[in-house]
């Protein structure tokens, strides 16, 4: 299956109005692309991490009333479902694509991924490239730069993910939309790999 990079009428799909529209316009745009790179990368993370990861693509099935603002294939060591597993992600909101490592609020041991993270936060600080962000929150696009953190302060966040029932981390790139759409072919298929090799000592503190 081939693999194509997003393009303009990719990230405007979340400009369509109403639930339905915006829906088949993501299954008819989106969603195939998503599956070609849930199955390019799935084998990628699977030889990366030793896990037989699997590609889950988004499919927004309990939505009755609002669209869905963003959109995502993730990859999970568990061929049922990724929400209470250390997993990776790609993705796009209107703005801007993201490529995530993720512990978000489902997963059963987020106190022990904590802990784990907490006492690598000295390497982390270093060990993260600058212009990677980290998140709290995988439902909203804000994001903390890299670039500038301590430990301290990547401290209280693993502190959060132990204590706070509804918390969540996340980490990687966000790329804007104006910097996507000029990702063509190998270069689309390069920066996601590379972001994934970074990511990759994450995921194995799990």
């Amino acid at each position: 299956m081939n693999i194509e990079s997003f393009t303009a009428d990719d990230f405007d799909v979340f400009k369509i109005d109403g639930l339905e529209p915006r829906m088949d316009a993501l299954k008819e745009r989106i969603q195939p692309k998503l599956q070609a790179l849930g199955e390019h990368f799935s084998q990628k993370l699977s030889v990366m991490t030793g896990d037989e990861m699997h590609p889950h693509v988004a499919k927004h099935a309990r939505r009755t009333v609002n669209p869905p603002n963003d959109t995502w294939v993730a990859f999970a060591a568990n061929s049922r479902g990724y929400k209470m597993m250390p997993h990776f992600q790609i993705g796009l909101w209107e703005t801007h694509m993201f490529i995530w490592y993720a512990v978000i609020y489902e997963a059963p041991n987020k106190r022990e991924i904590g802990k784990r993270l907490e006492q690598q936060a000295d390497r982390l600080v270093n060990s993260i490239p600058s212009h990677y962000v980290w998140s709290m929150d995988h439902t909203k696009p804000d994001v903390i730069p890299h670039d500038g953190l301590g430990a301290d302060d990547l401290n209280s966040m693993f502190t959060r993910l132990q204590t706070v029932k509804k918390a969540e981390i996340l980490c990687g790139i966000k790329i804007s939309r104006d910097d996507a759409i000029k990702l063509k072919d190998d270069d689309f298929i390069e920066t996601i790999q590379d972001a994934f090799e970074h990511l990759l000592p994450l995921y194995q503190l799990n």
